[in-house]
């Protein structure tokens, strides 16, 4: 069973960070549009989906280590038996505006990195990511778990961490999608 957990995050990690990486070719001037509701470039939610990313794997590598550290055969072996992955609240975070959130202002863009910085930056997160399951390739993620406030999704484990991750990057790409729907629209009408 967490060897289909795992496949299923790892699937999930690079299709959505190839769907994301897919946004830097557009060109400048649909990157930098800036929707009718004040909200963020394209170019500015690549940023922060960076960002977030930044300060989530600070958490996974932290929660790493200390799983790696909890390992007991015993242990894991119940922890696996009973263990449930998904949850409403978790698949939620992959939709835009399905829950509101406001996030902390460290993870909002500043606009002070080039597009290829930032780029680069996702392709090793998402490297950095995959690091991680393979680290943790036998349910070990299951046993050390860290309160996350978004979505009241409680205590989660490493694996659910990552999922997150990859999740909010997804929501994300609605959130681009939907700006480059209204830049057509505008440009259509001009």
């Amino acid at each position: 069973m967490i060897d289909q957990i795992i496949s299923k995050i790892e699937t999930d990690l690079i299709e959505t960070f190839a769907a994301i990486d897919r946004w830097f070719d557009v060109p400048d001037t649909l990157g930098n549009f800036t929707p009718s509701n004040s909200g963020w470039t394209i170019h500015q939610i690549l940023e922060h989906v960076s960002l977030t990313n930044h300060f989530l794997l600070i958490l996974i590598e932290k929660g790493k280590r200390k799983a790696l550290q909890m390992v007991d055969e015993a242990k894991l072996q119940e922890a696996l038996a009973t263990y449930a992955f998904e949850s409403d609240q978790l698949t939620q975070i992959g939709m835009h505006q399905s829950f509101i959130w406001i996030r902390p202002e460290h993870m909002e863009p500043r606009g002070e990195k080039p597009m290829e910085e930032i780029r680069q930056l996702l392709k090793e997160q998402l490297a950095q990511c995959l690091a991680v399951l393979e680290a943790l390739p036998n349910g070990e993620g299951v046993l050390y778990k860290t309160t996350m406030s978004v979505n009241n999704l409680g205590k989660i484990d490493v694996y659910q961490y990552i999922y997150f991750l990859a999740r909010h990057a997804r929501r994300h790409l609605e959130q681009m999608q939907k700006v480059a729907t209204e830049y057509t629209q505008v440009t259509n009408k001009q």
